[in-house]
């Protein structure tokens, strides 16, 4: 069983220090479409933003771009807390996208895939598993429902997982008995 963890449109910064730095380096380099910080700056200083054709922004225009960078930066940060935390059973993000004043696409909203189904058979593992998704689907300093919606399913299969192997332990503990109550006493030599 899988399901996508969505981000909101506004995200904060990691809970972890380092996965959030660790999300902010990524995600500052995860897209080719984004425009670098020093490009953005020397274009800034020179003419200030300009839409595709070269023509200058108005200022609610400038305001809006803003805007939607910091989106896209906090976006790509929550994504990839996801990815982090969530290791081998999370897949690559997904972004929806809007087209800036600038003519740039800008990510404000995405999702990250996630495995968070039990594991067949073997309850230790479910455990384990269970653990690192609730890590993952609460990285972000600022889940979304759906998030949450992924950490409580996930702790439920947890919460069976450990029943489980208690039970698992229970009877091999009481086979284990019943077997010593059944042998031989041992002679003494």
């Amino acid at each position: 069983m899988s399901a996508f963890i969505a981000s909101p449109i506004a995200v904060s910064t990691s809970a972890s220090p380092a996965i959030a730095e660790e999300a902010q380096r990524r995600a500052q380099t995860d897209d080719a479409t984004q425009v670098s910080e020093d490009d953005d700056q020397h274009a800034s200083e020179v003419t200030g933003p300009t839409r595709a054709d070269g023509t200058p922004l108005a200022p609610e225009e400038i305001q809006y771009l803003e805007q939607l960078k910091q989106t896209d930066r906090a976006v790509r940060q929550h994504e990839m807390a996801h990815q982090i935390a969530g290791g081998p059973y999370t897949g690559g993000a997904s972004y929806e996208y809007e087209v800036g004043p600038d003519g740039k696409r800008y990510a404000v909203a995405g999702e990250v895939p996630i495995d968070y189904g039990p594991v067949p058979g073997d309850p230790q593992a479910t455990v384990e598993k269970m653990q690192t998704v609730i890590a993952a689907a609460l990285a972000p300093a600022d889940p979304s429902p759906k998030d949450y919606q992924v950490a409580a399913q996930a702790r439920q299969y947890l919460l069976e997982a450990k029943l489980e192997a208690a039970l698992e332990q229970s009877q091999m503990n009481q086979a284990r008995n019943a077997g010593a109550a059944t042998s031989p006493p041992e002679q003494a030599a």
